[in-house]
Parts: structure tokens; C-alpha cells; sequence
């Protein structure tokens, strides 16, 4: 077995558990998902870029971290001590199921997810009652999330890749229905919104002892010595992404030249050559050939293929 064929199965089994699941992409035929997006759109291509969201994934952990009833829910409920790899994988499925899924997939998905949060809820160090279905807390969850994914993409896609400042505010609006979905009330709908949400949040976060130890599990995950060496890798670049205030309040104190002279570039070549060994994905062409089938979906005229 070759280099590119073993790195790409380990990505497989980490990212996907090892099965893609490819039925929840590939019909029913002429449905167009719950975005309604195609490969050109924002939202196809911010979640399709594998670097960019490994690395905004990892900054989004960290981000969303920084919010005690948020935390509170994982140090109490998550399974990712346990089972880290199982955490993940159920992340980045529910991701690709909403952004590349069928509707009826992404609503499966969604409905998922909604069900497991009602089951989630108790009361935080600080005495305040909490629970996962909160809107306020999902619209701290989604926010911090879309804003990192996007911070990924914007620094680690190739230069002829990155979105115009319009398509950063159509990014927003495009993710927003899996947000609403889920019970968010108020979705940020532009890179404005969301910049402005963040600074209104600021006051209500901080650092907390769960925090910390999620930081430090995070910073050490891996099964293989390389795995351990490629995350830490990429969630030292994930630092870079951060807010300055959210790494000073979770201490991470990476100089600037650290993190522009050597973090990046090395997360560059590492997020280049998880691309290489990843090759097209399989995923995404599952997806294509089921909206190829669409006629006159888009503005397309009958029988049109994307290719």
C-alpha cells in the first residue's frame, strides 16, 4: 500500500469513521439540498476545502470554548474523552449531510441533532441553569463556527479560491437555514452581523477550568504519533485564526511571527498534502451527479451537467 493510499484511509477512518455514507449524497436525483447551493456557491466551496476546515474546525472548538454554559454542556454531556474520533466524525457528518446532503438527509441530520439536545441540559460551575436547545446558546454555537470555517478557508485556500468580500456575506446567508433549522432565531446573515454579534458576546466569555483541560485534549488528540504530529500542527495554525482577545483569554501566546513565519506555511504544506493524498472527492461527486440530474435547476437549461 503507497503513501497517498495510506494517508488517505487514515483520513477516512478519522474524518469519516470510515464510511462516507455516500447514499445521503448521491439522491434522490434532481434534489438540490437544503441550501439550495451549487459547487460555484460560497457555501460548497468554504466546506469543501479539506484544509480549511480541519484548521477552522479546530479554531471553532477552541472559539466556542470560551462560552461557560456552552462549555459546560460538553464537560458534562460529550463523549469526546472517551471517544474522540466518534466526536468528530459525527461533526464533520452532520457538516457534509447539510451542506452536500439531500434534503431529506440534511433534514435526518438536523432532526438528529435536535432530539439529542433536548436531552442536554443541567447547571453550570457558576450556578446557571443551562440546556442545549437554548437559541441564544445555538445561535453562540453556529456563529462561532461558520466565522472560523470561513477565517480557514479565507487564509488556507489558494489565493484564486478565497471569497470576495460579497461572497463572505452571501457565505453567511447561505448557512444560515441549518442554523434556523436547529432553532437559532436570530442568524447573523453577513460578515457585519457576525462581527458585531462576537463583540456583543465578548463580555459573556471567558476561560473556565473546562475550558482548559478540552484546550490541552485537543492540542494532544491523535491515535498514531502522526496523527498527533498533523493535529497539533494544524491547531497551532488554528491559534492564527482566533480573535486576539479569545487567545489571550485562553493563553495561548504564539508570537505573531511564530504564527505567520511558521505555523502557516507548515499548515500550508500539511493541509496541501492531506488535499494530494485525499485526491477528488467522492463525496462531492456524489452530490454533482445528483444535481446534474435537476433540469432547469439554477438557471440551467434541461439536460444541462455540471462538470
Amino acid at each position: 500500500m503507497g503513501l497517498r493510499t495510506r494517508i488517505a484511509d487514515e483520513m477516512k477512518a478519522t474524518v469519516h469513521g470510515g464510511d462516507l455514507k455516500l447514499e445521503r449524497y448521491a439522491g434522490p436525483a434532481g434534489d438540490s439540498g437544503l441550501l439550495g447551493t451549487t459547487p460555484d456557491d460560497p457555501a460548497w466551496r468554504v466546506h469543501g476545502h479539506p484544509a480549511g476546515m480541519l484548521i477552522g474546525g479546530f479554531a471553532a472548538l477552541m472559539l466556542q470554548s470560551l462560552h461557560p454554559l456552552a462549555m459546560a454542556g460538553v464537560d458534562q454531556y460529550s463523549d469526546y474523552r472517551t471517544d474522540p474520533t466518534g466526536r468528530l466524525v459525527r461533526t464533520a457528518r452532520f457538516i457534509t449531510t447539510t451542506t452536500f446532503g439531500s434534503e431529506p438527509a440534511a433534514r435526518e441530520a438536523i432532526d438528529l441533532v435536535r432530539r439529542i439536545h433536548t436531552g442536554v441540559n443541567g447547571t453550570a460551575p457558576d450556578g446557571r441553569p443551562y440546556r442545549a436547545d437554548d437559541p441564544e446558546l445555538l445561535t453562540w454555537v453556529h456563529t462561532a463556527e461558520v466565522y472560523s470555517f470561513l477565517a480557514g478557508h479565507q487564509v488556507y485556500a489558494q489565493r484564486r479560491a478565497r471569497l470576495t468580500p460579497a461572497e463572505c456575506d452571501t457565505y453567511y446567508a447561505q448557512v444560515a437555514p441549518v442554523a434556523e433549522a436547529l432553532g437559532v432565531v436570530e442568524v447573523p446573515r453577513n460578515t457585519y452581523q457576525a462581527a458585531r454579534y462576537l463583540a456583543r458576546m465578548r463580555p459573556e466569555l471567558h476561560v473556565t477550568p473546562a475550558a482548559l483541560e478540552a484546550l490541552g485534549f485537543l492540542r494532544g488528540f491523535g491515535r498514531t504519533g502522526r496523527e498527533r504530529l498533523v493535529i497539533r500542527l494544524l491547531t497551532n495554525a488554528a491559534i492564527g485564526l482566533l480573535p486576539s482577545w479569545a487567545r489571550a483569554e485562553l493563553g495561548l501566546r504564539r508570537p505573531v511571527f511564530v504564527r505567520v513565519l511558521w505555523d502557516r506555511p507548515v499548515a500550508t504544506l500539511v493541509g496541501r498534502g492531506l488535499e494530494w493524498a485525499r485526491g477528488p472527492s467522492d463525496i462531492h461527486a456524489a452530490a454533482r451527479a445528483r444535481l446534474a440530474a435537476a433540469p432547469g435547476e439554477h438557471g440551467r437549461d434541461p439536460g444541462h451537467r455540471l462538470r
